[in-house]
């Protein structure tokens, strides 16, 4: 089905009254000719109930049975939306109709016809109470008359309680409606990103490619969709630095991280989707032996790899072991906080850089008098956060952050060139001495195209790394990862090798983010890189070749 933001846009054509999913058949519009269908493909229940999910939330959807239940909402661009729905076993009908386009809602396109025509008319109805339903299947019965606005039928209210304003950030509140429909169509779709940019339809990542999603949006519209959830704060940043960085979160909606920036053709919005659940080694593909670096009670663990590549992800994962398997304080520092980590044996205690604090150097310097056993930095984006995370590792703290850089030697040398020549020497000492683990990671298109899959480099911290860090001599670590195996070392060309030889990534894929492509494809198929030596074609160049290995021969045995 296409998505929800595409099919509403239809409304606001002129002369159409009426939106209709229905399980086994195409999205319909009602207009001044009748129903037409807007794709041939038949949307499933599921697509319905995402729909209106999207629509009127996750609890008051979850109430519609056979006796249909109505609401009204505001949609941008298009008024007051009165919204019908009903349930019938595997059968999900919802209609959605312009309010100001007359006071009953038509009845239902008939179920049978591949391109319906208009339903006949419902049979009389008293102003409040729906009349009997006419004998036609379930799935088509005409919904009843609307009922007071924001009200579902009479026995249900109790049930289904408006959720509280105070639960929610003020931001996501205040999220127009056709921003809500596109982002809940991207987590529909899996996407991992959604832009939406001043010219330009709006785009989902999906699986590493952006894909455009409807029709272009002008400046204007870009704003009304961007400004309201920008939160009042950081909206003084937005007009001084020209960006900022938030989250919105909603029961229904979920959690999603957002940069909003100008740019040349306006404003550009940028969300990342957040999973709902906090995600584990297991379900990332990542190597379980990464859990062992959680049982050290001091030191630094480094997550790495380029922008979108799943670092937060896999800190989230190792965040989640310890709240599983300890009764630590773990004390989080993020720029905004994406997973919200849930009560489990572990103190979680997560702080927002801009709500909750001023910088990561300054939460740092508090944070060692908060009894942390634990402490996670989002990024260590300066010298100042580097320092002030490498004086918390060496004072019996555990800290675990992420860095963007491409390898697990160039983010020691990254560490160290970050501060001036007469402190590196320091510098070196204390990664020599505190670093516990370095995981650098890239997210792979699968063979099958439906997914990412993560290859990894793992460098354990180890007396041989130490001494190559003490004695700058980091040029060695690729030496190290060749004949570290026994230390827990796993190269990143033998991570690729693995997803390749599994299936789950193609050879040509793997080549192109590997260092060296020839290694990678002599390792996989168990040839020595190097070209062959072609076959003599006559019986000349036969005997040329046995006159110059006999020569050869002659000279190695003199």
């Amino acid at each position: 089905m296409k998505p929800l933001a595409e099919l509403l846009r239809h409304l606001a054509r002129p002369g159409v009254t009426e939106l209709t999913l229905a399980t086994g058949r195409p999205p319909m519009i009602r207009g001044s000719n009748g129903y037409e269908p807007l794709d041939p493909t038949a949307v499933t229940a599921e697509d319905v109930t995402r729909a209106l999910q999207a629509m009127v939330g996750v609890a008051r959807a979850n109430t519609v049975t056979e006796t249909p239940v109505q609401w009204s909402v505001n949609a941008n661009g298009l008024g007051a939306l009165s919204i019908a729905a009903m349930r019938k076993g595997d059968l999900v009908h919802l209609r959605l109709t312009r309010a100001s386009e007359g006071a009953p809602a038509p009845a239902a396109a008939p179920a049978q016809q591949a391109v319906p025509a208009p339903a006949p008319a419902a049979a009389p109805r008293a102003p409040a109470a729906p009349a009997a339903p006419a004998p036609v299947p379930a799935a088509a019965r005409p919904a009843p008359a609307a009922a007071p606005v924001q009200q579902a039928r009479a026995p249900e209210p109790a049930a289904q309680p408006a959720p509280r304003a105070t639960s929610l950030p003020r931001a996501f509140t205040q999220t127009p409606r056709e921003l809500t429909v596109l982002l809940e169509s991207a987590r529909g779709l899996g996407a991992s990103d959604v832009h939406v940019v001043a010219g330009r339809p709006a785009l989902f990542r999906l699986v590493g490619d952006l894909v455009p999603q409807g029709e272009p949006l002008d400046p204007a519209r870009v704003e009304q969709l961007l400004l309201p959830v920008v939160p009042e704060r950081l909206r003084p940043v937005l007009e001084k630095d020209g960006s900022c960085d938030f989250s919105l979160e909603s029961p229904e909606m979920g959690r999603f991280r957002v940069n909003v920036g100008r740019q040349r053709t306006g404003l550009k919005g940028t969300f990342r989707v957040i999973a709902r659940e906090v995600p584990t080694l297991e379900s990332l593909g990542l190597p379980m032996d990464i859990a062992k670096a959680t049982h050290h009670h001091q030191g630094l663990i480094v997550i790495t790899g380029p922008s979108g590549h799943g670092k937060t992800s896999t800190l989230a994962a190792i965040v989640d072991i310890i709240n599983r398997e300890t009764t630590h304080h773990v004390l989080t520092v993020e720029d905004p906080v994406e997973f919200v980590h849930p009560r489990k044996k572990a103190l979680i205690s997560q702080r927002e850089v801009g709500s909750h604090t001023r910088t990561f150097a300054s939460a740092l310097k508090g944070s060692l008098r908060e009894d942390p056993d634990v402490i996670v930095v989002g990024e260590l984006r300066d010298t100042e956060t580097v320092r002030m995370a490498l004086a918390a590792a060496e004072t019996g703290h555990l800290l675990i952050s992420t860095m963007n850089t491409p390898s697990a030697a160039k983010t020691i040398d990254r560490l160290i060139d970050l501060f001036p020549p007469a402190d590196q020497q320091q510098v070196r000492l204390s990664l020599s001495s505190g670093l516990r683990l370095i995981v650098s990671q890239r997210l792979l298109p699968a063979a099958d195209g439906k997914g990412l899959v993560a290859a990894v480099e793992v460098l354990p911290g180890s007396v041989a790394l130490g001494n190559l860090i003490r004695d700058n001599k980091t040029f060695q670590i690729p030496s190290l990862q060749q004949r570290g195996k026994s230390l827990g070392i796993v190269r990143f060309e033998d991570s690729l090798a693995e997803v390749v030889r599994s299936g789950k990534v193609k050879l040509e894929v793997a080549k192109a983010f590997a260092d060296n492509p020839d290694e990678l494809e002599a390792v996989v198929t168990g040839k020595r890189p190097g070209t062959t030596v072609p076959a003599p074609e006559t019986a000349q160049d036969s005997a040329r070749l046995l006159s110059k290995m006999g020569s050869l021969m002659g000279r190695k045995g003199s």
